[in-house]
């Protein structure tokens, strides 16, 4: 069993919030110079481009509690309705708008009810829903994905990640994460945060005789 140690330690604010904005700057200089028809790239979240997915990361930066559940009031309750919607204001006329909001929220501590840890692990993956499919490549700081992995490993609140890796051993070939017990499934911290996320493609990352199952559940929600 992972030593809840490491939790305990992800879930402090003040340690979070400087991870969050490194890794929002860190994509933002990514994508300064990306051309229109890069813009529209098809990102690993279904049925969006990367500029809809950096608008989407720019609304969460952008919604308080008090806005969240007024969306949620205005949208019975329908969650991709709001998500949708909150995208859709942050989107902007241009793809150099689109990016200026993003780079204007940097600096945010704006959220939804979510925990901060909640909120570095949208913006990593979301980062690699974008930087993936344009072949761009970021080092990310082992401390700051092993935080993320950790988060995911015990929680469903936003993705299904918990009940996706249930039964399975999980070890980084590249860090300390270790999670589990089961059919074992090794590699990059990076290449399991984003499987236990549902990011398939990043199984053919990974070893081990579990990788299947994970596999296999990439639809869980």
């Amino acid at each position: 069993m992972t030593d809840p140690a490491p939790q305990a330690r992800g879930s402090r604010a003040a340690d979070l919030w400087p991870l969050v904005r490194a890794e929002r700057a860190a994509l933002a200089g990514d994508l300064a110079e990306l051309t229109a028809e890069q813009w529209e790239t098809p990102s690993l979240c279904a049925g969006l481009t990367v500029r809809e997915v950096l608008a989407h990361l720019t609304a969460g930066a952008s919604l308080n509690g008090v806005r969240w559940l007024a969306g949620v009031i205005r949208y019975r309750f329908d969650f991709d309705k709001q998500v949708a919607m909150r995208l859709a204001e942050q989107l902007g006329a241009t793809t150099g708008e689109t990016h200026d909001r993003f780079r204007r929220v940097i600096t945010s501590t704006t959220k939804p009810p979510l925990p901060v840890i909640a909120m570095l692990g949208e913006t990593v993956v979301h980062a690699e829903d974008i930087r993936r499919p344009l072949g761009i490549r970021h080092d990310y700081p082992i401390e700051t994905l092993t935080r993320v992995a950790e988060y995911y490993q015990g929680s469903d609140l936003v993705v299904a990640a918990k009940r996706r890796i249930t039964g399975l051993r999980l070890v980084a070939t590249d860090g300390p994460f270790a999670t589990g017990s089961g059919p074992l499934v090794s590699g990059t911290t990076l290449a399991l945060v984003m499987a236990t996320t549902g990011r398939s493609v990043f199984c053919d990352e990974l070893d081990g005789d579990g990788v299947d199952i994970l596999r296999d559940r990439r639809d869980m929600t």
